[in-house]
């Protein structure tokens, strides 16, 4: 799944979450260290043991490691 698809997902309005830490897991993948710190790049990863913020860090997680 690509960037304009995940997009149209998070405009739908479910589980925006989600998808807003998707987007941004595939925009660091792209972009590399060019895109926001190491020390962002731990903090988004690590969100998933956050239960606040569980569906950010799940969603930054598959978008990063989408290949």
């Amino acid at each position: 799944m690509r960037w304009q698809k995940a997009k149209t997902f998070w405009d739908t309005g479910e589980n925006k979450d989600y998808w807003r830490g998707y987007i941004r897991g595939l925009r660091r993948r792209y972009h590399g260290e060019k895109f926001g710190t190491d020390e962002e790049h731990e903090q988004w990863m690590n969100m998933i043991d956050d239960k606040d913020r569980e569906e950010l860090g799940r969603g930054y997680r598959d978008g990063y490691n989408k290949q």
